[in-house]
């Protein structure tokens, strides 16, 4: 980082202030402040769809060091509001960077700071949740700010999904030497790069749709299956997402969603769904799968959750309770317009409802990312497990 670096400040909505180093573009960055606790992939991180509306500060102390490259972003443009980090690296040092971390944030015009509170910003909002914010570096009155940080939107009630979907649909072919074996239309709440991909290479031709599609857009080209990606915002706020999901439904096709098209199935279903306190965003969380006893190290993104059956109607549960295990009335099945369902998955940390399943349809969903981009790679095989709903379960 340069000497040069203008001061710069982070201002929470509780008034909690902390100064730094400007680290990116000049100016300022409003949205909600959420924590990532990644050791890697601060480049799929930025370029993550689901981070739109974000200031996303790192828990890993030293960031930059790889620099940035033309291979790995995960969609095509910088979508976090802001970035805080405690160290930037001076240097890049893989042979695969073609820029600085810097270099990208100024040229995408991303504010950020560099500030060596980030352990205690991380407790703060672990405490207090995630809550809006700014960083500046052109603000020197965080009195002045804090106004204009409560004048600014939240996340509840936020519709992100329509503004990071592709506007128009196109098509990820299988690579040279893969024969196609399904067609699979995939809607774009906010997908990232790596998720037709990981699809493609298992013989799927993806025709990408935008995020408003209707069931008869879905449906038109005859799919073998249907896949709702992950994205940002409220999932309360997508009821077009809903009533386009609850349509493939109703058509029996097989159904596959990731995150928050795991939140939109759970809405189709009936389930409601809550804010949690902090999310879950990082590289590292502890899924069970119900089924086997197995647990996954998982990579999430994710800041909304389905509630339990169990749960409806009642107050969301208390974030962060140390290793829930397998809360009350996840094993018990449950009934829905399309038949029974169950609670597929959970969250060893707290409880929190990962995965569910339609037991008279073919439709599953998980709330992690399979994709593993950045992350561990033990939820893989959940594409092998769709392209099986495909073969009619064989």
């Amino acid at each position: 980082m340069s000497n040069a670096s203008p001061d710069a400040m982070l201002v929470l909505e509780d008034g909690t202030t902390l100064r730094g180093a400007g680290f990116g573009a000049h100016g300022e960055s409003f949205g909600e402040m959420v924590f990532n606790t990644g050791m890697t992939g601060y480049q799929e991180t930025l370029t993550d769809p689901s981070y739109c509306g974000q200031i996303v500060a790192m828990t890993a102390p030293h960031i930059g060091n790889t620099g940035v490259n033309d291979e790995d972003p995960e969609s095509h443009r910088i979508w976090v509001s802001g970035y805080v980090v405690r160290e930037p690296s001076r240097i890049a040092s893989s042979w695969r960077a073609k820029r600085s971390l810097e270099a990208e944030l100024k040229a995408q015009g991303i504010t950020g700071i560099s500030v060596p509170g980030t352990r205690a910003l991380t407790m703060r909002l672990r405490e207090h949740g995630a809550m809006r914010a700014a960083v500046s570096t052109v603000e020197d009155d965080p009195r002045r700010l804090l106004d204009r940080i409560l004048a600014s939107p939240g996340m509840t009630g936020a519709d992100l999904a329509r503004i990071v979907t592709t506007p128009h649909p196109y098509t990820v072919a299988p690579p040279s030497g893969v024969k196609t074996r399904y067609r699979v239309a995939a809607v774009d709440l906010g997908i990232k790069a790596a998720t037709p991909r990981n699809m493609a290479e298992r013989g799927m031709e993806v025709r990408v749709l935008p995020a408003t599609s209707t069931a008869a857009d879905i449906l038109a080209a005859s799919p073998d299956g249907v896949f709702f990606s992950n994205g940002p915002g409220d999932p309360a706020a997508a009821g077009y997402a809903v009533a386009a999901m609850r349509g493939v439904l109703g058509a029996g096709v097989p159904l596959f969603g990731i995150c928050f098209g795991s939140q939109i199935l759970s809405r189709a279903v009936g389930l409601d769904t809550y804010k949690l306190r902090y999310g879950h965003r990082g590289v590292n969380q502890p899924v069970m799968d119900l089924a086997t006893g197995r647990v996954y190290i998982t990579s999430h993104n994710h800041g909304f959750a389905a509630l339990l059956p169990s749960e409806q109607g009642a107050p969301p549960p208390a974030a962060g309770a140390p290793w829930a295990h397998v809360p009350p009335g996840a094993r018990q099945p449950f009934g829905t317009p399309y038949g029974a369902a169950a609670v597929t998955h959970v969250n060893l940390n707290d409880g929190v409802v990962e995965g569910i399943k339609l037991l008279d349809k073919p439709a599953f969903a998980v709330q992690y990312h399979p994709e593993s981009a950045p992350g561990p790679h033990d939820a893989v095989d959940l594409f092998d497990q769709f392209a099986i709903l495909m073969d009619g379960g064989k």
